[in-house]
């Protein structure tokens, strides 16, 4: 286990088991997302479909909500748990969601059942996103 798996590790356990509680009925890919804000608390989250696509909330979006509810405001480093072969980055919408909370140098981890695959910046994600001085006049 590199030194950054070990870092990361109560992040992946909290996604990875909060993976396992996803409404994923439909699709049956679940994932779970773990934010840590700068003071070190952990917030996670896991997708919910709904039947009435496009409907549902990814796991980002619901780990998020936790952050707010639990009146923080920054996100220092994300943690995404999926299964599948291929990375399970952040979808397009997630990736403005993190942006409204992150910078662009959070660190972002992708992750499977097997631990760490790779790692991004939110920048690297989402370059020139749209931010709030995008949307002064």
């Amino acid at each position: 286990m590199s030194d950054l798996e070990a870092q990361i590790a109560p992040m992946i356990a909290l996604a990875a088991e909060t993976r396992e509680k996803a409404h994923a009925p439909y699709s049956g890919f679940r994932v779970g997302a773990c934010l840590r804000s700068p003071n070190g608390r952990l917030f996670a989250g896991c997708n919910v479909e709904n039947v009435a696509y496009p409907q549902g909330q990814c796991a980002e979006a619901g780990a998020i909500g936790a952050l707010v509810a639990g009146g923080e405001r920054e996100i220092a480093e994300v943690v995404i748990v999926a299964a599948g072969e291929t990375l399970c980055t952040p979808c397009g919408g997630c990736r403005q969601r993190l942006a409204e909370f992150a910078r662009p140098e959070t660190p972002v981890h992708v992750c499977g059942p097997e631990g760490l695959r790779a790692s991004f910046t939110l920048g690297e994600l989402l370059p020139q996103a749209f931010a709030f001085e995008s949307a002064k006049s």
